[in-house]
């Protein structure tokens, strides 16, 4: 018996990369869209994704979806929002990944809650080290652009996920290569800014 359903392996395995890494982002927009696409047949989910398809969890996932799209826009807000979903969107990813590979009595669920929870967690220090970064420039569009970039890539790789896992696998594999780099280079500069502010302070106070 298939422990996934009616997809292959590979299939699944996307899904749960997927769903972990956009929980780090845009967590509710991806339930809301796995949802539908499941419901309307537009994508085989796995057993341990099907409650994402009922009429009660894409009503709240859309509604917090709609939330988050706004509160993702307004300056500073959309850090608050970000340090909250620091303990929603981690677990939520390990929880998906695990249950996109959901296979009882094997350690294969657990080994995907790990991963699943790593790309969450990798995604979302991203998203909140860059946004605190942009908020602190006095320009306003930039988080707006920011955002709607945001929307469109969460959008992008679940479309990609499910249509080419193969493809998405490899595009994955650059986005968190191009993360990683990101991150380090946002704590130089921070490390940077926090030492000129220390040079400041010191030379009030000398």
């Amino acid at each position: 018996m298939n422990p996934f359903g009616s997809i292959d392996l590979p299939q699944a395995l996307a899904l749960a990369a997927v769903l972990g890494w956009a929980s780090g982002l845009r967590l509710y927009a991806a339930l809301v869209i796995t949802g539908w696409a499941g419901r309307m047949g537009w994508v085989d989910l796995p057993p341990g994704l099907e409650m994402l398809e009922h009429p009660a969890v894409i009503l709240a996932a859309s509604l917090m979806a709609g939330v988050e799209l706004l509160a993702d826009k307004i300056p500073f807000v959309d850090s608050l929002w970000d340090l909250v979903h620091t303990f929603i969107r981690i677990p939520a990813g390990a929880a998906l990944a695990a249950a996109a590979m959901g296979a009882e009595g094997s350690a294969v669920p657990v080994v995907a809650a790990i991963l699943g929870g790593s790309l969450a967690a990798t995604a979302h220090a991203a998203k909140m080290t860059t946004r605190a970064a942009i908020n602190a420039s006095p320009e306003p569009f930039s988080n707006l652009g920011v955002s709607l970039l945001e929307d469109g890539i969460v959008v992008g790789m679940l479309w990609l996920a499910y249509t080419y896992p193969i493809a998405f696998s490899v595009v994955l594999a650059v986005v968190i290569v191009a993360t990683v780099c990101l991150l380090i280079r946002l704590a130089r500069f921070a490390r940077a800014a926090l030492g000129r502010i220390r040079r400041v302070l010191g030379g009030q106070f000398a």
